[in-house]
């Protein structure tokens, strides 16, 4: 069997992963963000690969009242080894980079990189799990069969609280390392491809799958309106009709839900969330609560015989049809989302 050696330019791409790896060392790898009425500035709890930061004092008192156990960094062995494992894969990539320079070392990082990002993720589910589940029964609040386990990736409601996982800015580096020797090996196949053994094309097919699948997990969609439980994201009432609801989702994936339509719309004046980090505006329909209407292609009638929990009276509809429908029993005009929102 040949030797295939790696092209110039893969080898750069090798070299800057191992330096990004460097990088990771002093910037956080995942936060998780609690947002709640009694909070607007919201809280935030920061994992760097060596130490928990961001709000930890006062998530550990809000923690002990539902009996959850304190978070402290010397808790985790994962702090005490994560740096060393990171500075293993820095010095790997240099050394692919440098003098192993063959496509079989180029796998190998590669594959192990791929299987310590598996693992990561299943202690770090196995660790919200267990903080979720192991709760004291004598704590101040105690809801039988209630658990608080965060999301692994995405969002969950949590009591009045919504929880945000998300990767940081080392998680990010992470995942464009992986994306980058991903990117490597195929370069380098498609120079060599004569040469490559098939398993090693095997290798490259899997970690391609995975890294598809791990990009695809990070979408995020409208969650279902809790009528009693959601608060609306403007005026921090709770959500009691949800025919008239509506969820803005930022690109990260946070999402704000309302209670009327006229909510969200004084919310995106507020500039809490900027334009260009606004994502998705999803209508409730009207006649089936439980679905979502995107806002550009929803079908508005308002009405003030509709009685809107804010005043807004705005009903929508999926079709022109069902809008019409309608109008019938409520008199009133036929708006596009586009004119309230630019008044045009």
């Amino acid at each position: 069997m040949k030797t295939v050696y790696l092209t110039s330019t893969v080898r750069m791409l090798v070299l800057f992963c191992g330096l990004a790896l460097f990088v990771v060392l002093f910037v956080p790898l995942w936060q998780i963000e609690l947002a709640a009425p009694q909070y607007p500035e919201g809280l935030v709890l920061k994992m760097y690969p060596h130490k928990l930061a961001g709000n930890v004092d006062i998530i550990n008192g809000l923690n002990h009242y539902i009996g959850m156990k304190t978070l402290h960094t010397g808790d985790f062995i994962e702090f005490s080894v994560l740096p060393y494992i990171i500075v293993f894969f820095a010095v790997f990539c240099l050394m692919v980079a440098s003098f192993l320079k063959t496509y079989k070392w180029l796998i190998a990082v590669f594959t192990l990189f791929v299987i310590f990002g598996v693992l990561a993720m299943v202690d770090f589910w196995r660790w919200e799990y267990q903080y979720g589940h192991d709760l004291d029964p004598n704590a101040a609040i105690n809801v039988p069969g209630m658990s608080y386990q965060p999301p692994l990736i995405g969002y969950k409601q949590l009591l009045n609280f919504g929880a945000y996982s998300i990767p940081d800015i080392g998680g990010w580096i992470f995942i464009g390392v992986g994306g980058l020797l991903l990117t490597a090996i195929v370069m380098q196949y498609r120079v060599h491809k004569k040469r490559i053994l098939t398993m090693e094309k095997g290798k490259a097919a899997l970690a391609a799958l995975f890294l598809i699948g791990l990009l695809a997990s990070c979408s995020t969609g409208p969650q279902p309106i809790r009528v009693g439980i959601d608060a609306c994201g403007f005026c921090k009432m709770g959500i009691a009709d949800q025919r008239f609801g509506a969820e803005l989702i930022t690109k990260k994936g946070k999402i704000y839900k309302f209670d009327d339509l006229h909510c969200l719309l004084e919310f995106k004046k507020t500039q809490t969330v900027k334009a260009e980090d606004m994502g998705s505006i999803y209508l409730v329909d009207y006649e089936k609560p439980h679905g979502f209407i995107e806002a550009e292609k929803a079908f508005l009638l308002k009405s003030d015989a509709l009685r809107s929990p804010m005043g807004g009276n705005i009903a929508c509809f999926g079709d022109q049809q069902k809008l019409k429908e309608k109008a019938q029993t409520a008199q009133g005009e036929e708006v596009s989302f586009q004119t309230l929102t630019t008044g045009n």
